[in-house]
């Protein structure tokens, strides 16, 4: 027999699954948190949520080897969808990352390195030779669109990144935040019922878990 849970965490074998369950559980202790691989159970749950860390090669292919692949595109036609750190990485058409990795295609962007960018500035600044990759540590988030998932969090509130991959915020239309290290990155994506953080909320204190308070209660509209 099938147990429903409210909020599926989906488990391929990358990502900080227990931190991200714990602090869904603190912020939403009357809802069943579940983690797991099970598509019928992920599909079954009101809201989802996509996680991931690591190398996207080796993500992807967890995903594939799963199933998992098509149960995410089945979730993203209808129910609210969050994406975090690589697992928003791995919602894009395509990145860069070793030696070009197709992923999912739910949004059309392309997920480039950090070097690679600063390599191509001529000439560099020096706040670019400053910069270290991975970029790791807490970084201000400007708003550039209203959405539910802002709520209650102001403009320029800092979050906790660890990444060195990312989606230049002027290559993709569904940019609703962003933030800058070297050039202007996404931050957070929104389109219809799927929405994406680069930034890991379950370690970014009060407004981290804000806004997995404001995904868990959000519909899935803007």
């Amino acid at each position: 027999m099938t147990t429903a849970v409210d909020i599926a965490v989906i488990d391929y074998g990358m990502g900080n699954l227990h931190s991200i369950a714990k602090a869904l559980r603190h912020i939403a202790p009357e809802r069943h948190v579940w983690v797991g691989d099970d598509p019928e159970l992920i599909k079954s749950a009101s809201h989802v949520v996509y996680p991931g860390v690591g190398a996207i090669g080796d993500c992807m292919a967890e995903v594939r080897a799963r199933g998992l692949d098509q149960v995410i595109h089945e979730v993203a036609q209808s129910k609210p969808l969050l994406g975090i750190c690589v697992g928003m990485q791995g919602m894009m058409t395509r990145s860069d990352e070793n030696d070009g990795v197709d992923c999912l295609g739910l949004l059309p962007s392309r997920v480039q390195f950090f070097t690679d960018h600063f390599s191509d500035a001529k000439p560099q600044t020096n706040a670019q030779l400053a910069l270290k990759v991975p970029h790791m540590g807490w970084n201000q988030v400007e708003q550039t669109q209203s959405h539910r998932l802002w709520r209650s969090i102001e403009s320029g509130a800092r979050f906790y990144f660890v990444h060195s991959y990312f989606v230049a915020a002027d290559d993709c239309a569904y940019t609703v935040g962003k933030t800058n290290y070297g050039i202007d990155i996404t931050a957070m994506l929104a389109r219809d019922n799927i929405c994406a953080v680069q930034f890991h909320p379950e370690k970014s204190h009060h407004d981290g878990l804000q806004l997995l308070k404001n995904f868990v209660n959000w519909d899935g509209a803007s």
